[in-house]
C-alpha cells in the first residue's frame, strides 16, 4: 500500500512541474487534464503526508522513552504515543479508502429525472415531493439546482421533471437514487382513509462533457414546436420548444422550459449527451462480472430501492436494510444518513472485491 502511496505522491509532484510548463499552459486540453488529475490526487497526497508526519512524531516519542526521564515526563510521552497511535490507525484506514478504485463520474454534476409511475395523480404528487427533497438536499450541500424540463400534473406535482444539480461531488452522492421509490400514505382524495401505494422512478445521470461522448450534428434530428402547458394547451405561439433525436441510439429529448429556442436546445443537448453517455455506460456495465453488477447504485433502475411510509413516519432503504423514523425530516432534504450509509456500503464492497 505504501509503495502505491509513494507513487501517487511522486505523480502529484510531477504534475506540479507540468502545470508550470509553458507548453502545457498554452495547451488548454492538457492544462485541464493535468489540473483535474492533480485535484483528484490532492486528498490522498495530503493524507499520506499527514500520515508520514504522524509516524515521524511517533518514532521520536518512542525514542524519548529510552532516555532518562522523570515519572511526570514519561507519563506525558506515553500519553502522546497513545494519541499518535490512534491517529496512525485512523489515517491508515482513511488511506485504504482513498486508494480504492474511484468512480470516474463522482466529481461531476448530475442530471436527475423524476417521473410519476404507478398510482396516477398520487404518483405525480409524490414525484413533486421527491423533487423538492432533492432540491433541499442540494441547497444544504451548497449546490445549484436548475430545472431543464417538466410536465406538470393537473392536481399538482409532476408527471415528469428533469433538472440538473451543479456542484463538486454531486453525482457521488446522488447516484444512489437510481430506482423506483415507493410511497404509502392516505391520498388527499381518499375519503375512506385507506392507505394507497404509489411509485415514482428516479434516474441519476452524470453530466457528460463533449470530449467523453462523440455526438455529431449529422446524427441529431432537430424538431421545433410550440410550448404547451398542463393538458396540452399551447402556452405561446412561437416555435421555441425543441425536440432532439439522436439517430444512432434512438434517444429523444424535449425541452420547452425557456422562451428562447437557443436556450432550450442548449438544455436539451446537456440531457441528450448525458443519456447517450449513460446508455454506453450501461452497455459496458452489462459485460462486468456479477459482483460488479450487484454493486450498490448500479442496479436495475426498475428495482424498488426505498419505501416512504407516512403513517409510521419511516423511510426504509431496501438495498442496505436501513430504516429511519424521520420521514418528515428526510423529505426536507436531510438525506445524509442514507447517503453516508450507501457510500460506506459501496466502499466495503470495493474493499471485499480487492481482497478476493
Amino acid at each position: 500500500m505504501f509503495d502505491r502511496l509513494q507513487s501517487v505522491e511522486d505523480r502529484y509532484e510531477k504534475l506540479n512541474a507540468l502545470l508550470s510548463d509553458p507548453e502545457v499552459i498554452q495547451d488548454s486540453n492538457k492544462l485541464r487534464e493535468y489540473s483535474k488529475e492533480q485535484s483528484d490526487l490532492s486528498d490522498t497526497v495530503q493524507t499520506y503526508r499527514e500520515y508520514k508526519e504522524t509516524i515521524e512524531g511517533l518514532n521520536e516519542a518512542k525514542s524519548m522513552l529510552e532516555e532518562s526521564l522523570d515519572s511526570d515526563m514519561k507519563s506525558m510521552v506515553k500519553e502522546e504515543i497513545a494519541e499518535l497511535q490512534e491517529k496512525e490507525e485512523a489515517l491508515t484506514a482513511r488511506l485504504r479508502i482513498l486508494l480504492l478504485p474511484k468512480d470516474p463520474n463522482d466529481d461531476k454534476n448530475v442530471i436527475m429525472e423524476v417521473r410519476g409511475a404507478a398510482g396516477g395523480d398520487e404518483a405525480a404528487l409524490f414525484a413533486g415531493d421527491l423533487y423538492r427533497m432533492y432540491a433541499r438536499y442540494a441547497e444544504a450541500q451548497g449546490w445549484k439546482t436548475e430545472v431543464i424540463e417538466l410536465t406538470a400534473s393537473d392536481v399538482g406535482g409532476f408527471k415528469e421533471i428533469i433538472f440538473m444539480v451543479t456542484g463538486k461531488g454531486a453525482y457521488s452522492k446522488l447516484k444512489f437514487e437510481n430506482g423506483a421509490h415507493r410511497v404509502q400514505r392516505v391520498p388527499e382524495t381518499e375519503s375512506g382513509g385507506r392507505i394507497h401505494t404509489s411509485t415514482a422512478t428516479v434516474a441519476s445521470l452524470p453530466e457528460a462533457e463533449e470530449v467523453e461522448v462523440d455526438i455529431h450534428e449529422k446524427d441529431i434530428r432537430v424538431d421545433t414546436f410550440a410550448s404547451s402547458g398542463p393538458g396540452g394547451q399551447s402556452v405561446n405561439t412561437t416555435m421555441s420548444a425543441v425536440r432532439l433525436t439522436h439517430l444512432p441510439t434512438g434517444v429523444v429529448v424535449s425541452c420547452q422550459d425557456e422562451k428562447s429556442q437557443i436556450k432550450n436546445k442548449e438544455k436539451a443537448m446537456k440531457v441528450l449527451r448525458a443519456r447517450v453517455y449513460d446508455k454506453f455506460q450501461q452497455e459496458a456495465r452489462a459485460e462486468y462480472d456479477e459482483n460488479r453488477k450487484s454493486a450498490v447504485g448500479t442496479g436495475d433502475r426498475s428495482e424498488r430501492i426505498r419505501t416512504y411510509n407516512f403513517p409510521q413516519n419511516r423511510v426504509t432503504d431496501h438495498r442496505i436494510g436501513l430504516t429511519i423514523q424521520k420521514l418528515d425530516q428526510i423529505l426536507q432534504g436531510k438525506l445524509d444518513e442514507f447517503v453516508d450509509a450507501l457510500i460506506l456500503e459501496e466502499q466495503t464492497k470495493a474493499m471485499e472485491t480487492l481482497a478476493e
